[in-house]
């Protein structure tokens, strides 16, 4: 919250009118950078600028949503959603002790009581009126435009009896959005970085809902949508609940530590003669004895998570007369495009990588030195993968999929958050893209886990220097073998369906361009932010090439 209090002749004349929006933005910076859902915070700001104030009344009082337009020093403007209420001086000290995060500014108005702005978010009757408002497919209008929401026919299935209370709650994980659990039966996601256009992640699981063509997601009920001007802005969508036991990512890395256990106590023998082998190329083969002792019931996991990976695929392709849906071929202009784009984010990384090299730690100069002798072959690999006609077709994917986008639930796994990449430009997260981008990502995922167990990720998990040393190698079949379960079960599921390359040669080269791809990203990613962990992208890519 903003040491410096704003100063409006009235509580709200900040908010209710746009003469006394100064006073309101020139404490949002600061707050907003703070925040875990804001995707600025490495960009000097240069304003914070209101744009609307939508008014919403709830049990507690009114309260906005404030759409915010930040602009940057460099680079592309952006809009962020912003709920705010007032609080008396008397709830503002409750707030300050138990929820220091939902404060925005102190208020000293010239009449009346002092108090601060919060967001109302972690106010549970506020939360209720939003659910209210999907419920009752509310149109409002405000700020010149129209907050419409909507339901689908799942949602009186999902919320259960009319009139049943469903107590609120803001879920503890945060990233670039909000999100609020509703009795264990319903969980709203609000955006809060906003674009116009169409969510994917509203789009695509309206889609899957509506069609029934694959059950393993939340079940789309219902979304707010801002229309002004004839911009449409997705605000938040309503999904059914999944009990779960937390993420794959998480349940992933308890098996690797259990896996490690073993092959600390009792190494199983007979695979160093696979060592080296490509994941594709044992995939097509059933997993040797000593592969299956090494995974254990994770084995079973993999091939469950590559089953539930093609039947995702499977369904986004499947209807042919929804233009947004249907398959397309490839085209030369899209390799291309592809090529470009990989080729670009390829040139950051390794000029990143060569201003980097010095400082990173002395084991790891080597590998990183070998990386960058080989950045001319990874190009000319690239380029081959996508220069000749590519027979698979493009379809609607996932678009950022690894083991934190899954869910377990103790017995399955539900795939959540269609939104893509967040960093890129809707337009471009809705494009149709080959179903081996997603593949490639989940087997980057899988190859990120094992290392992050070594490197103490996992809940109450450390090696000492010697177990470390002697578990490197383990971490790399771990990943091989878990990498084939995958991929084997995953091929099985798509079968001769368009989206995959029909050629062997084809579906190896492709695959490993989109493997190449991911783990140059992931080394300007590391490099940026935990240079300790880039041996975990340069191995990766060192086994690519």
């Amino acid at each position: 919250m903003s040491d410096a209090p704003i100063e409006p002749a009235g509580v709200w004349q900040s908010l209710l009118h746009p003469d006394g929006w100064p006073e309101l933005e020139r404490v949002l910076p600061g707050y907003m950078r703070e925040r875990r859902w804001f995707g600025g915070k490495a960009r000097p700001i240069e304003s914070a600028r209101v744009q609307a104030a939508i008014p919403l009344r709830y049990s507690g009082g009114d309260a906005y949503l404030m759409l915010v337009r930040v602009a940057y020093a460099a680079g592309d403007p952006e809009t962020y959603v912003l709920p705010l209420a007032f609080a008396d001086d008397q709830r503002a000290a409750a707030l300050r002790r138990d929820l220091p995060h939902a404060l925005v500014a102190r208020v000293r108005p010239s009449m009346g009581d002092p108090g601060a702005l919060f967001d109302p978010l972690y106010d549970a009757s506020f939360c209720a009126a939003l659910l209210d408002i999907i419920a009752t497919a509310a149109r409002i209008p405000a700020a010149g435009g129209d907050l419409l929401a909507s339901v689908t026919p799942a949602f009186a299935r999902l919320h259960g009896p009319a009139g049943t209370p469903l107590a609120a709650k803001v879920s503890t994980a945060e990233q670039s959005n909000s999100s609020i659990i509703f009795g264990d039966r319903l969980i709203m996601k609000l955006f809060r970085r906003l674009e116009p256009g169409l969510n994917p992640d509203l789009e695509i699981g309206r889609f899957l809902t509506e069609h029934g063509a694959f059950a393993n997601i939340p079940p789309m009920a219902g979304a707010i949508e801002y229309r002004r001007g004839g911009a449409t802005m997705s605000l938040a969508l309503l999904q059914g609940f999944v009990p779960n036991r937390g993420d794959a990512w998480y349940y992933t890395l308890d098996r690797i530590a259990e896996a490690f256990g073993r092959a600390l106590a009792a190494p199983p023998g007979g695979l160093a003669a696979y060592d080296g082998a490509a994941p594709l190329d044992l995939a097509g083969h059933e997993l040797p004895a000593p592969a299956r002792a090494l995974l254990g019931d994770y084995l079973g996991a993999a091939e469950l998570l590559g089953r539930r990976t093609g039947e995702l695929h499977l369904a986004l392709a499947s209807d042919e007369g929804d233009p947004d849906f249907a398959p397309e071929p490839c085209t030369p202009e899209f390799q291309a495009a592809v090529y470009a784009s990989m080729a670009a984010r390829a040139a950051q990384s390794f000029e990143l990588l060569r201003q980097a090299a010095a400082g990173l730690p002395e084991a790891l100069r080597g590998d990183a030195a070998r990386v960058l002798e080989r950045e001319r072959p990874i190009y000319d690999r690239l380029r081959a993968a996508l220069a000749t006609p590519v027979g698979a077709r493009r379809t609607r994917i996932h678009g950022d999929y690894h083991l934190g986008q899954v869910l377990y639930s103790g017995s399955d796994f539900y795939i959540i958050d269609f939104e893509g990449e967040p960093a890129r430009p809707l337009a471009e997260r809705r494009a149709k893209s080959l179903a081996l981008q997603d593949v490639a990502g989940m087997l980057r995922s899988l190859h990120y886990a094992p290392h992050a167990v070594l490197l103490g990720q996992a809940p109450g998990v450390t090696y000492g220097e010697e177990q470390f040393a002697a578990l490197e190698p383990w971490a790399r079949r771990w990943h091989q073998w878990a990498s084939a379960a995958f991929l084997r079960s995953y091929l099985a599921a798509a079968g001769a369906a368009p989206l995959l390359p029909q050629s062997r040669a084809e579906l190896s080269a492709l695959l490993d361009a989109y493997l190449l791809d991911k783990a140059v990203y992931e080394l300007r990613y590391e490099l940026n932010n935990r240079p300790t962990w880039a041996r975990i992208p340069i191995e990766g890519i060192l086994q690519l090439v």
